[in-house]
């Protein structure tokens, strides 16, 4: 599985979640000292969307 763009196939590098040990795969290359994670724990790790801050989301002027 990897990413595509208009410039082709982008390049993969392993990696090891810091979660779970399990090995995965990402689209950059990882960072010593920086935690990578699999695609299931990073949703565990994901700031939840907030709705636009303090305007409370996007609201239509007309």
């Amino acid at each position: 599985m990897g990413f595509e763009n208009s410039f082709g196939e982008r390049e993969m590098h392993k990696a090891t979640c810091a979660d779970c040990g399990n090995e995965c795969e990402v689209p950059f290359k990882p960072t010593e000292g920086r935690p990578v994670y699999c695609r299931e724990c990073y949703q565990k790790h994901r700031k939840p969307r907030s709705g636009g801050g303090r305007r409370g989301g996007f609201k239509p002027r007309f």
